[in-house]
Order: structure tokens, then sequence, then C-alpha cells
């Protein structure tokens, strides 16, 4: 068994999990969080599950004490709480923490250390936390989108959008996300309906959350959905509800708007 916060799991954490699943037969990795922490629990929970599909990976969202001086009965609150995934055993807790002697005892398990003073990964989720940019190469490919931050190249047809996103992105050494709709409508080779709205929309979010994965800290989007609902309010007098919704809940950190201030010339024609 593996207990930890994963708060963000790193590739510190890889090396642990990586280490004991060579060693066992069966690993059980116990992702346990609070409501009031930082980064949502169950974001924590899908990142450890989709980086080891072959893994027993649990969510433990009881409200436990963090450490043995905030409860007298500490010990026995988090022997409750794994016994819920691990009725039995374990036979072996795997740590890198100084309290994985204790909780093996307590689990009647043998305790493996790995890597307590952090020689082997030198980083620790705190470091990331405080400063993920500058800790960028211990972090796991999915987990990389939380932390990108993202820029938007926002205005009218015709004003550069897509060339300045390029250059933005060769400059910082990154991915940018091209307009979805424009290959869209030249696969399609007809003018846009209503109807393909929200598979315009629906196209531009997988299309940023995959180069999200690959961006260097930084993402560079060719427009986002707010031009998308424009867009179609202003050639159908109406956006689709869906559309205008994840168009709210979608969050950047900086906006680029474009003036037009350079000769036009049609997307389609």
């Amino acid at each position: 068994m593996i207990l930890g916060k994963f708060m963000p799991v790193h590739k510190g954490h890889q090396y642990l999990i990586d280490f004991a699943r060579e060693q066992v037969e069966c690993l059980t990795v116990i992702v346990g969080t609070l409501a009031s922490e930082p980064i949502p629990g169950e974001l924590r929970y899908e990142w450890v599950k989709e980086l080891y599909p072959d893994v027993n990976v649990q969510h433990c969202t009881d409200e436990n004490p963090q450490y043995p001086h905030e409860h007298t009965d500490f010990w026995n609150i988090w022997v409750e709480s794994i016994r819920k995934f691990i009725p039995e055993g374990p036979d072996v807790v795997f740590t890198s923490e100084d309290y994985g002697e204790e909780l093996a005892r307590r689990l009647g398990a043998k305790h493996i250390l790995c890597d307590l003073s952090r020689s082997c990964i030198p980083v620790s989720a705190t470091k990331i936390r405080e400063n993920p940019y500058e800790n960028w190469q211990y972090i796991p490919e999915p987990v990389r989108p939380y932390f990108t931050r993202r820029v938007v190249i926002y205005g009218p047809e015709s004003t550069g959008k897509s060339t300045l996103a390029e250059k933005l992105a060769t400059h910082y050494q990154t991915v940018w996300v091209p307009e979805f709709a424009r290959h869209y409508l030249d696969n399609k080779g007809a003018w846009v309906e209503l109807s393909d709205i929200e598979k315009i929309a629906e196209g531009q979010i997988a299309s940023e959350e995959s180069l999200a994965r690959q961006a260097n800290r930084l993402l560079i989007c060719d427009t986002e959905l707010i031009t998308t609902c424009v867009y179609s309010r202003h050639y159908f007098g109406e956006c689709p509800a869906e559309v205008e919704q994840k168009a709210d809940q979608r969050q950047y950190d900086l906006y680029l708007l474009l003036d037009i201030d350079v000769p036009f010339v049609a997307d389609w024609q």
C-alpha cells in the first residue's frame, strides 16, 4: 500500500509507485484528500488513475486529521479509513515519509522506506505548488494542463491572430492551438450553419485540452469559445445554451486583443 495526498502527483511519487509495484503482486494506492485543499481531490485521484491504470487506485475523502498532534486518536482514525479499502493487511507499506514506520506498525505490515531525503527525485508537492514553472520537468503530462498559463489571441477575422499565435509559440518554445472552425469548415466545404456551432465548440475544447498536455508552461490559443458565441449570435441571432455555458466556464490568464489595422483578407470565400 501507498498512502498520499498527491497534491499534485509528481515524478517523485511516480518513482515511489514504480519502486513499490516492482516488489509486490498487488499494489493499492490511496489518494487521501480534504475538501478544503487547494487542488480538488477528484482531480488528483483521476491523475493517479490515468498514470497507473494497472494499479488499484482508491480515493479517500474522509475529513481526517493530517498530523498526530491534531487529534488524540489520529492513528486509529486513519487505520479505520484505510480498512475501508484494505480490510486485511497490507503486507507492506511503502512511503518516503517519517510517519511510515508507525503507520505500518499500526496496520501490522512491514515498512519499506524509499528516498526519504528526496535525493533521487529532488522535488516535493509543496515546491511544485509554490513554483510549478521552475519544477516543470517533475510534473507528469496529465498534470501539466492544471498549471499551464493560457493566453488567448482575440479579435475579428483577418487581424493576424494565427500568425501572432504561431510566432509567440515559437518564441516561448511551446505549442499553440489553431482555430478549429477554420479547419472544420474547410473539410466541410460549405458555409457555417447553426448546427455546426456545437461541433465547432467541442472541437476547439478538445484541441486545446489535448495540446495543453504538450505545452511548455504556456499555451497560446488562437481564439476560444467567446468568439464562437459572438459569431453564432451575429450570423444566426442565437447561440446554443450549452456552448454559452462552456464559454463561461473556461478560464484564461491573458487576452491579447488585436486591432483592425491590417489589410482584410477573408478566411472563407
